[in-house]
C-alpha cells in the first residue's frame, strides 16, 4: 500500500521540480499543491511546517523540508 504524499511547491522552484521528478521516477503517487497563488494552501503549509520555503513534503503526516533524498527514501521505505 502506498503512503499518502503531498508536495507543496511553487512554479519557479528548482528543488520542487527535483522532488516531483524523483517521486515520478520511483512511481510514487503524490498530490501536488502550488502555493504561489493559493493563499489557503500557503497558510496550511506554513502551519504544518513552520516555514515559508518550499518544497515541503508531507508523507503520512510527517513533514520533510527541502529535497532531502535520504529522508524521503527512508520515510517511503525505498
Amino acid at each position: 500500500m502506498s503512503k499518502k504524499v503531498k508536495v507543496y511547491t511553487t512554479s519557479s522552484c528548482p528543488y520542487c521540480s527535483m522532488v516531483k521528478s524523483f517521486l515520478e521516477e520511483k512511481g510514487i503517487p503524490f498530490e501536488y499543491v502550488d502555493v504561489t497563488r493559493n493563499k489557503s494552501a500557503l497558510e496550511e503549509m506554513v502551519r504544518k511546517s513552520g516555514q515559508m520555503g518550499v518544497p515541503v513534503l508531507e508523507i503520512e503526516g510527517k513533514i520533510i523540508i527541502g529535497f532531502n533524498r535520504e529522508e524521503i527514501e527512508k520515510e517511503l521505505g525505498l
